[in-house]
């Protein structure tokens, strides 16, 4: 389960499932993409949708009209695989109509189902990995000679510096631009260093130059996206040897100050920090500039160092809470949301009370909690027997959601009274008499329309709260 009560979510359960359009294609072949799972597959189904568009392709959200199916999966969690394979049986039903309809899967459940699903099964035409998104044109090519194509293969290089992706939200207010792709961190119960690769970083001037060009197409929001941003890092190594003298270095603290020069009404966040790499010059050029947001997603996991040390996360409950008190020290009204996995191997009844504990001590605003789900090829499976029954597994999720719902609802109590800076994204899904956007600290703002307009900012004064949404008025627009 997910909690449903924070924003920015790793996984936007609104989002599941949701079909890619782009305005302008002239292509007579249609492209059908439906993704699944985190905040960067939805990145990469853009890429995907920029590299077909540009073979001839124009999307569609008519399945029925459809050429080419992909499908941009998720393998953090079981029941995202379970959705995935009930839609390849519903396509593989439709191809009996459809002959030369080509189906194919991408992404993180590529790589790792890519026998079951393209021999055992059928389900799928072609499966390309996440660093083979270049190729899908030729694997096409090769579906329609009668062959089942594949390539999986993971790139120590690849990022798709070059590529600029064609977003989803024509006309958006808020973007994602990838920063990194893959990642080094062997947490034990986690399967995407085995789905997306080893970590690189791209090119510091192509991410401001994407950065430039959102902007200068209205997007006043960017999300810098990676596995970890905190081990951002162009030319050096991970020891911090410097690969080429003759061009400048650039860690994540640095290229968050690039785009921050972009244009002080560009707002910058960021998504995912990990708490072993966390330094305080991040921290510290986040004060610095008023753009970049005074939020940070920190997962923590686990409040028990035995637990972390199973979890292979790299620091312990002392070290995180050292992390906590430097962000609340230089960034005094930051916002802080986390990850917890409650009932992972072994957690006794006092370990997961230290978990508890620790979301009283730090007073998170938002939190995402899952219940362990064991997932193959990881080390935890290798290693670790999934021995907590679901009943406490779920006993102790309710136990932590509950809790979070306490420390949701004080948090946004407390900013009833202030004025927030409220990024318009557009109507409420509730009433179209209302708008709603986001303030720096990434809370939902609800409040009457007025004239305020999608994508500018305005001042909000917060006259009312739930655990989940403020509510306020219309003070003034931002000049």
């Amino acid at each position: 389960m997910l909690e449903d009560h924070g924003v920015n979510k790793v996984i936007d359960e609104s989002r599941q499932g949701e079909a890619i359009i782009l305005e302008g294609g002239t292509g007579s072949k249609k492209l059908y993409v439906e993704s699944y799972g985190c905040q960067m597959n939805f990145s990469d189904s853009e890429v995907v949708a920029s590299i077909m568009t540009k073979e001839g392709y124009t999307t569609t959200r008519n399945i029925d009209e459809a050429d080419v199916v992909l499908i941009n999966t998720c393998s953090i969690r079981e029941n995202a695989e379970t959705r995935v394979r009930n839609r390849l049986t519903e396509f593989k039903k439709r191809k009996a109509d459809q002959p030369n309809l080509v189906v194919g899967i991408l992404g993180c459940m590529a790589e790792r189902l890519k026998q079951s699903l393209l021999e055992e099964e059928q389900l799928v035409d072609l499966v390309a990995g996440p660093d083979a998104y270049r190729d899908l044109p030729n694997l096409i090519d090769e579906v329609g000679t009668g062959q089942r194509a594949v390539n999986v293969l993971l790139s120590r290089e690849e990022t798709y510096a070059d590529i600029s992706p064609v977003r989803m939200d024509q006309g958006g207010v808020s973007a994602f631009v990838t920063i990194t792709r893959g990642c080094d961190n062997m947490c034990s119960f986690c399967v995407v260093p085995f789905t997306r690769g080893r970590e690189r970083s791209r090119d510091p001037l192509t991410i401001v130059q994407e950065c430039k060009d959102l902007f200068a197409n209205g997007y006043r929001e960017v999300t810098l996206l990676g596995q970890n941003v905190d081990s951002y890092r162009w030319n050096m190594s991970s020891k911090g040897v410097i690969k080429d003298e003759s061009i400048p270095t650039t860690n994540f603290a640095q290229l968050m100050e690039l785009v921050a020069l972009i244009h002080p009404d560009l707002r910058i966040r960021f998504s995912t920090s990990h708490p072993k790499d966390m330094t305080d010059d991040v921290l510290e050029m986040m004060a610095k500039y008023e753009n970049i947001c005074p939020y940070i997603h920190l997962p923590v996991q686990s409040g028990n160092s035995n637990v972390l040390e199973r979890m292979n996360r790299g620091y312990s409950r002392e070290w995180y809470l050292d992390r906590i008190a430097a962000i609340k020290r230089i960034i005094p009204d930051c916002a802080i949301s986390t990850d917890i996995i409650t009932g992972f191997c072994g957690e006794t009844e006092e370990e997961h009370q230290e978990t508890v504990s620790l979301m009283k001590e730090v007073g998170y605003d938002f939190a995402y909690m899952f219940k362990y789900s064991e997932r193959p090829k990881t080390l935890a499976e290798r290693k670790f027997a999934d021995d907590i029954p679901e009943e406490v597994k779920g006993r102790r999720l309710e136990e932590i959601i509950a809790l979070q719902l306490e420390n949701s609802a004080a948090s946004h109590k407390n900013q009833i009274g202030k004025i927030a800076k409220v990024l318009v994204e557009g109507p409420s899904k509730r009433s179209a008499e209302h708008f709603c956007g986001r303030d720096a600290r990434n809370s939902k703002v609800v409040f009457p329309k007025g004239n305020a307009k999608k994508g500018e900012y305005v001042l909000v004064k917060i006259t009312d709260s739930t655990s989940a949404t403020l509510m306020g008025e219309l003070v003034n627009h931002v000049n």
